[in-house]
C-alpha cells in the first residue's frame, strides 16, 4: 500500500481528490490533512507526520489563493505559496518520497500571444503571482524530483469559485458585467484530481502544464454557465480597466498542454464539456 499525505484536504482539488481516491484505495491509502490536522510551517511536525504514517508521496494543494488580498497579506502569501513548499519540497527530498505541487498561469506576465511552454521565462505581475513562482524555484531548489503542475482557472463543486459565484448571482440579478479582455482556459478540479493520480501511479520529474482544452474570456465562462443553468439573467461584456482590482491578472494565460499528454498519455476534455458535467452536480443545473 502507498501512503500519500494530501495536503489543503477542504480545498477545491483536496476536496476532488478526496472523491477521486476511493477508486484507487486497492493501491494507495490516503493521509488528507487541513490546517487544523497538520501545521505545514512546523517542519519538525511534519517529519514526525511523515515517519509515523510511512508517507510515500506527497501531494501539496494547499496554497494562499486570495489573489487580491495577497496584495495587502504578502506574508500570508509568501507563508502559503512559498515558504511551505519549500519545507515539504526540502523534507520529501530527505526522506526520497515523491513530491507533487500545484502552481498557476499567475507566474506569466500574460504578454504572450501564443499558448506558454513549460520553459518560457517567468514573469509574474502580482504579489500571489510572485510568490507562488518563488515557491516553484524552491521546489525545484530543494527537491529535483519532484513534479510541479500549473494551472489555470480552476473551479468545482467545492469551495468559492468563479463557477459558483456566477451560478449564483444570475439566479439573483437581470445583468451581469463580466470581464471580455482576459483569456484563457476554465480547469475542473476534478479533472485535475485526475492528472494528479496519474502522476502518483507514474512519477515523472519536471515542470507541466495543466488546463481543460480551448480558449475562453472571463464572459464567455459565465455566458457558457448562465446558459447552461438556464437563469435568465444577461451578461455583458466589459473591459478590464472598468473592473479595477487590487492585483494585476495575466491578460493571456492560455497553457500549452504538449508535454503533459505526451507524458502521461490523455487526452484532456474541452473546458464546455468539463463545466457541463461539474454543473450537474450544483442545484437546478
Amino acid at each position: 500500500m502507498h501512503n500519500v499525505l494530501v495536503t489543503g484536504s477542504n480545498g477545491q482539488l483536496g476536496s476532488e481528490l478526496k472523491d477521486i481516491s476511493l477508486e484507487y484505495s486497492e493501491g494507495f491509502c490516503f493521509h488528507f490533512v487541513d490546517r487544523s490536522g497538520l501545521n505545514l510551517s512546523d517542519a519538525d511536525e511534519v517529519d514526525r507526520f511523515l515517519e509515523e504514517k510511512k508517507i510515500q508521496s506527497i501531494v501539496n494543494t494547499a496554497a494562499y489563493t486570495a489573489v487580491d488580498l495577497a496584495e495587502s497579506e504578502s506574508e500570508k502569501a509568501y507563508e502559503g505559496n512559498a515558504s511551505i513548499p519549500k519545507i515539504l519540497a526540502g523534507l520529501s527530498s530527505q526522506h526520497g518520497i515523491g513530491f507533487i505541487h500545484f502552481s498557476t498561469d499567475f507566474v506569466f506576465d500574460g504578454t504572450s500571444s501564443v499558448p506558454y511552454k513549460e520553459e518560457v521565462s517567468k514573469s509574474p505581475i502580482s504579489v500571489y503571482g510572485k510568490t507562488k513562482s518563488e515557491g516553484e524555484d524552491f521546489v525545484l531548489s530543494a527537491n529535483s524530483d519532484a513534479t510541479i503542475i500549473r494551472t489555470s482557472w480552476v473551479y468545482s463543486k467545492y469551495g468559492k469559485n468563479f463557477l459558483k459565484t456566477i451560478f449564483r448571482l444570475s439566479a439573483e440579478r437581470p445583468e451581469l458585467n463580466v470581464i471580455f479582455d482576459q483569456v484563457g482556459t476554465p480547469t475542473w478540479a476534478h479533472d485535475l484530481a485526475g492528472v494528479c493520480m496519474g502522476f502518483l501511479v507514474k512519477p515523472t520529474p519536471g515542470i507541466f502544464h495543466y488546463s481543460n482544452e480551448g480558449v475562453a474570456s472571463w464572459y464567455d465562462f459565465a455566458k457558457e454557465i448562465v446558459e447552461i443553468s438556464k437563469n435568465k439573467s444577461l451578461v455583458l461584456p466589459i473591459e478590464t480597466k472598468d473592473y479595477p482590482t487590487p492585483a494585476k491578472r495575466p491578460h493571456y494565460s492560455i497553457l500549452n498542454k504538449s508535454k503533459i499528454k505526451a507524458s502521461l498519455g490523455i487526452s484532456i476534455p474541452h473546458w464546455k464539456d468539463s463545466l457541463r458535467e461539474c454543473m450537474k452536480s450544483l442545484n437546478g443545473a
